[in-house]
């Protein structure tokens, strides 16, 4: 369903990203990239969402560091703040409000069928908010403020983005026609980024030891080095299957990278071992995130200047989030 109130006629695009810990090759190509695509396509909200990062403890001081540096790398990384909307999600109060009265539409139930709160409540045990598991109603919160008509979603998320859209219907069933029922857009390739240690397991900054990740600030010689260690297999050729998930990942991140055609990468190495692989793709992985570090030091080398440019978007975004909050408060008889 479009949004008449959209710049230029365009459909809405919200997506976020947490701050916690650093940002990655996972985030970047699994979600960041595609974001900058969008952008030339959508009128774009990217969101810092630190309020999702204090689910579990955080360091406040590390947290605002991180919070900046999040959004200073999705900058770096294409998104132009004049074109498209990037804030930080506490500073704008409505989606903590707006969670509230979804939280008291939600079903107990449908939190219970949450499977990444199973997952997360296995590790932490006793120690699990009532924050994380209701995660899934401030993620709806985020979408629905914004009178959003796609999400961009990983595989991991789209349980979120199901429980986003009940949620929706059910409050426009019980209070009138109030929320867009948002769609999700799921990448057909590199949804999910693989772990070079553990290829596996999803790349994550809380999976596996230091070389299962690439992070965005990484330098060059530490991304080579993580590379040539990867895990492959005790097979010889260079072919995207995913019965070898080691090589596979890998080839993954060559394709998203060049932009070549499977065809035409198995060609180029064909009869060719491993080593040689790893070092073109290290090569390859070097060259494609030195623009986006080289734009990342330009935008941090003044300490004010990413705030400057986050107070922007949040106060040009605020008011959309006010005037849907307005409404669902009219429609539920509080405020």
């Amino acid at each position: 369903m479009g949004n008449p109130r959209d710049k230029e006629g365009k459909e809405r695009v919200f997506s976020g990203i947490q701050p916690s810990g650093d940002m990655h090759l996972g985030n970047y190509l699994g979600a960041v990239k595609n974001w900058v695509t969008m952008a030339s396509q959508y009128d774009c909200i990217y969101c810092v969402v630190d309020l999702h990062a204090i689910t579990v403890y955080q360091d406040p001081k590390t947290l605002q560091d991180k919070s900046r540096e999040a959004a200073a790398l999705i900058m770096a990384a294409g998104i132009d703040p004049e074109k498209s909307t990037v804030f930080i999600q506490s500073h704008i109060h409505a989606h903590a409000e707006l969670t509230w009265l979804l939280n008291c539409l939600a079903p107990i139930g449908w939190m219970q069928r949450m499977t990444q709160f199973k997952e997360k409540s296995e590790k932490q045990k006793e120690n699990v908010s009532v924050g994380l598991f209701g995660y899934p109603v401030l993620m709806a919160a985020d979408i629905l403020l914004y009178d959003t008509d796609l999400v961009p979603v990983g595989e991991d998320q789209k349980q979120h983005l199901e429980f986003t859209r009940d949620l929706a219907q059910r409050f426009n069933s019980k209070y009138g026609a109030t929320f867009i029922v948002p769609e999700p857009s799921i990448p057909t390739v590199g949804a999910r980024i693989m772990g070079l240690e553990n290829p596996e397991r999803k790349m994550s900054k809380s999976e596996g030891g230091e070389g299962n990740t690439i992070y965005l600030l990484d330098p060059p010689d530490k991304i080579r080095k993580k590379i040539k260690r990867a895990t492959t297999d005790s097979l010889r050729d260079i072919l995207f299957d995913e019965s070898r998930p080691g090589i596979y990942n890998l080839l993954i991140l060559y394709e998203l990278f060049t932009g070549d055609e499977r065809e035409v990468i198995e060609a180029r190495f064909k009869g060719k071992g491993y080593g040689d692989f790893k070092a073109e793709l290290a090569e390859v992985v070097v060259e494609g995130l030195r623009p986006l570090q080289s734009r990342y030091k330009e935008l941090t080398a003044d300490p004010t200047y990413i705030d400057t440019l986050l107070s922007q978007g949040a106060d040009r975004i605020r008011p959309v989030a006010e005037r849907v909050l307005a409404k669902a408060k009219q429609r539920m008889g509080v405020g």
